[in-house]
């Protein structure tokens, strides 16, 4: 059955590949890379940074499948303000490796242009710095741009980015009454950490949780859902396609 498996599966993928090929495909995908500990008990590890360490190989694997699509860009969740408390142990363990993630994109062949979003002083000064380091050597290619959500909270990107406009406001002397005009849909939008950027088309969520969990709430708002059972480790191209697939068969309505 293995041998057969493997055998399908490379037939598999380019029958997918044709049935997406001229049909409406996402700009942004957002990526909820779930089930990293599941996938590591599960597998038999007693130690869970093998799934955390599996999970960021996957990162640079996705990107790599976008480039005969036409994603454009790419947001994946990797780190929520939630995460920040589990024990200090684990905490450390993902500031290291999503350090070593934001570092391996910004070099090799992927050519993508890495951003932070998320609320960066939760993190300590030099985790954020040596991302912030490695992300800013991306600023001038050409491929895909992907968002590294960490220490992220959909909740709190919006309060932070009514608090920013508020603020700007206020220097230019704005009224009390005239600010309350001044907040609006578009307003609040140019103050989030993916300002300048499209809404994502397609949120991608895996390890068989049906939920946003605080995720690009704002943006999010009109975007396809797609939910898959697999763990983040273990989410492979066909899954990845199968998603692209199902995305082009949606009919996008936007609330009307």
């Amino acid at each position: 059955m293995t041998f057969l498996k493997r055998l399908m599966y490379p037939l598999y993928e380019a029958r997918l590949v044709r049935l997406i090929k001229g049909r409406p495909q996402p700009k942004h995908v957002a990526i909820m890379a779930d089930g990293n500990r599941r996938w590591a008990r599960e597998a038999g590890f007693t130690d869970i940074s093998h799934g955390h360490r599996q999970g960021a190989k996957k990162i640079g694997e996705m990107i790599a499948w976008c480039r005969d699509t036409d994603i454009e860009v790419v947001t994946i969740y990797l780190l929520s303000t939630e995460n920040l408390k589990r024990s200090q142990q684990e905490v450390q363990l993902l500031f290291d490796i999503i350090s070593d993630v934001v570092t391996h994109l910004s070099r090799g062949d992927l050519d993508c242009q890495v951003r932070l979003v998320g609320n960066l002083d939760l993190l300590p000064a030099p985790v954020t710095q040596r991302m912030v380091d490695a992300a800013e050597e991306t600023k001038d290619n050409q491929g895909v741009i992907v968002n590294v959500a960490v220490g992220y909270g959909g909740r709190q990107e919006i309060v932070d980015a009514v608090q920013k406009l508020v603020r700007s406001e206020a220097e230019k002397g704005t009224s009390a009454a005239e600010m309350a005009e001044r907040v609006t849909a578009d307003s609040i939008t140019e103050h989030l950490y993916t300002k300048g950027l499209p809404d994502p088309d397609l949120v991608i969520r895996t390890s068989g949780e049906q939920r946003l969990s605080g995720f690009l709430l704002w943006q999010a708002a009109y975007s396809e859902i797609w939910f898959t059972d697999t763990y983040w480790p273990a989410f492979r191209k066909v899954d990845f396609l199968r998603a692209l697939r199902d995305y082009s068969q949606r009919s996008r309505r936007f609330g009307k």
